[in-house]
């Protein structure tokens, strides 16, 4: 390789650096900022689990996240799914998601808090990921029965949620805001108070898995076809 040539780089980059230049890179928001400050490999199995949500919704016409924080893992949902409006009770983390977005995801950001009322509008899927453990047990079913009044009759709902047994090793931030965590077994009988039909699925890190339930880090709960007498409690 010549002098010139070594001083110019690598040419199958060249597009991606000019393109970089143009538009500015890419910020992260208020909590991915933080774990990648904090704790960088978590953003790994955050990742993870917005692309189990994606490969599970893939070609679904309009779907609904509630709780989205910063708005980082929507994208990956966003790839796979034609409409998606992601919903956030706080604010500033809705200030924060729409100060971040770009055209080629076409994200609808809006603050609502589901404890309060189903989404206006009819929803092929939702999901909700790290949201659950943060709801009281009292208010559980209110939170779930909206999020299934937002579906259609035979809509999909994923519920992701750190499992009781990894609460042991949890940091001391998480522990603060986890009020309702839950093993396997109960979160499979919390859903299907709401859904006809429930599939559990585990985590640990990045891996997904169906292996036993109190060995599982975090519970991926698959739910079909919304109960519509169920009980909001």
């Amino acid at each position: 390789m010549s002098n010139d040539a070594q001083s110019e780089g690598e040419p199958q980059y060249r597009e991606m650096i000019e393109e970089i230049r143009r538009r500015g890179r890419q910020e992260l928001g208020y909590m991915t900022s933080w774990a990648y400050l904090d704790d960088p490999k978590r953003l790994t199995f955050m990742m993870a689990r917005y692309k189990f949500v994606a490969k599970m919704l893939d070609g679904a016409s309009s779907v609904l996240e509630v709780g989205c924080g910063d708005g980082f893992g929507t994208r990956i949902v966003a790839q796979s799914t034609r409409n998606i409006t992601a919903i956030d009770f706080d604010p500033e983390f809705i200030e924060d998601a729409r100060s971040l977005a770009v055209d080629k995801f076409p994200i609808e950001f809006r603050q609502h808090d589901m404890l309060r009322s189903s989404v206006e509008g009819t929803f092929d899927a939702a999901y909700s990921l790290d949201v659950l453990e943060h709801i009281e047990v009292s208010d559980e079913d209110k939170f779930i029965t909206n999020i299934a009044g937002s579906l259609k009759e035979d809509g999909v709902v994923i519920i992701g949620t750190p499992s009781l047994e990894s609460q042991a090793y949890a940091s001391r931030m998480s522990k603060l805001g986890h009020v309702n965590c839950k093993t396997q077994a109960d979160l499979k009988v919390c859903m299907k108070r709401h859904f006809a039909n429930v599939f559990m699925f585990g985590m640990n890190d990045e891996v997904v898995h169906t292996g036993y339930g109190k060995m599982v880090h975090y519970h991926l709960a698959l739910c079909v076809r919304p109960l519509r007498d169920a009980c909001a409690g």
